[in-house]
């Protein structure tokens, strides 16, 4: 893996960290390919609890895509008739969403600085947003003539709604950590000194909790957001008979008996 995206895992939290300070974390071709491998290492390992994806430095949490990689790459593909620049999409970002969004575990992004286009689209992917107030995001893509990427469009207006997610994209701006809150975009924001220790002390908070019950969450919700009601209840009692057939269900319910904190195992 590149030292681009730095990858640990410690006590069944993965912490991913985008490691390109100087250029603003921007995802060149080697971060987009580092970056995918460690996501989907951490949604598929067992050992894995939760997830943490955050970025190095003060300035920017990713601001997209590096354009001056990808100038580049435009004059090659026009030179060689080839158009593989634009293969990015399905080869990098779909796959680094997917893994985020369909992670059988919580994903915490703890996002320092500024968050545009594929970097805003990551934070949405993750299931829990701890921002710096200082921090900012901004949709971006109109901005270069392009249009959504990075889940965004299928993210953004179920955050924010219809209505305001096009505006946000049709009209790219800065949107301040407070107004981010208030759009529901984050879910805390914090000083900025405190930004790593409260995003970390959240997710190893989720990699000490009932891992199963928490995959389910994340599943029924975003299965009802597709589905009818009736559907989704049939989905509800699917998943709830998986959780409740669950080690740390039984570990819960003990726990709870005998007035005691419970000790999950994340099975």
């Amino acid at each position: 893996m590149a030292d681009t995206v730095l990858y640990e895992v410690s006590d069944g939290l993965a912490t991913i960290t985008l490691n390109r300070p100087e250029a603003m974390n921007a995802l060149n071709v080697a971060t987009k390919v580092a970056l995918r491998e460690a996501v989907q290492s951490a949604a598929t390992d067992g050992a894995v609890r939760a997830v943490l994806l955050t970025a190095a430095g003060d300035r920017a949490f990713c601001v997209g895509q590096d354009l001056k990689e990808h100038i580049g790459l435009l004059v090659a593909d026009r030179e060689t008739g080839s158009g593989q620049t634009m293969s990015t999409v399905r080869e990098h970002y779909n796959p680094i969403v997917r893994a985020l969004a369909a992670a059988p575990k919580p994903v915490v992004a703890a996002v320092n600085g500024v968050a545009a286009g594929a970097g805003f689209g990551f934070a949405l992917a993750a299931d829990y947003r701890i921002v710096a107030d200082g921090a900012a995001f901004n949709t971006s893509f109109a901005g270069v003539a392009l249009t959504a990427d990075s889940g965004i469009s299928w993210t953004l207006p179920r955050v924010v709604g219809p209505g305001r997610a096009t505006d946000l994209l049709l009209f790219p701006r800065s949107i301040s950590a407070q107004d981010a809150l208030e759009l529901g975009i984050a879910n805390r924001v914090v000083p900025a000194a405190e930004l790593r220790a409260e995003a970390e002390k959240t997710a190893r908070a989720l990699a000490e909790g009932p891992t199963v019950a928490y995959a389910a969450l994340k599943e029924s919700v975003a299965y009802g957001l597709t589905h009818s009601l009736e559907e989704a209840l049939e989905k509800e009692d699917e998943l709830q008979t998986r959780a409740g057939s669950s080690e740390d269900h039984a570990i819960a319910v003990q726990a709870f008996v005998n007035k005691e904190r419970p000790k999950y195992l994340g099975r």
